[in-house]
């Protein structure tokens, strides 16, 4: 359970370091990008890991690795900074 929580947590990382090397532009400071990325990914490891329970190792890793890339997407902003106002609030 250790090398899993440090597997996960060393992936989400990397899986953040990718997102904020390729939608720099879209997302937040690093610093809010880095702990949810890895956050996300322990989450995701306990998450499978409670589901599947011990000896899927890889399978684990893959659900850790799911829920921190979707952890990781509710931060990506729009491309479009402009804020339109709904029809009801006009």
């Amino acid at each position: 359970m250790i090398w899993e929580s440090f597997g996960s947590a060393v992936l989400g990382l990397a899986l953040s370091w990718v997102a904020v090397r390729s939608l720099a532009d879209r997302l937040p400071s690093a610093r809010a990008v880095y702990p949810t990325g890895a956050l996300g990914a322990l989450f995701g490891a306990f998450l499978t890991h409670s589901a599947l329970g011990p000896g899927h190792t890889v399978a684990t890793l893959v659900g850790a690795v799911s829920v921190g890339a979707v952890t990781l997407s509710l931060l990506i902003r729009p491309r479009g900074r402009r804020l339109t106002r709904s029809a009801a609030a006009q």
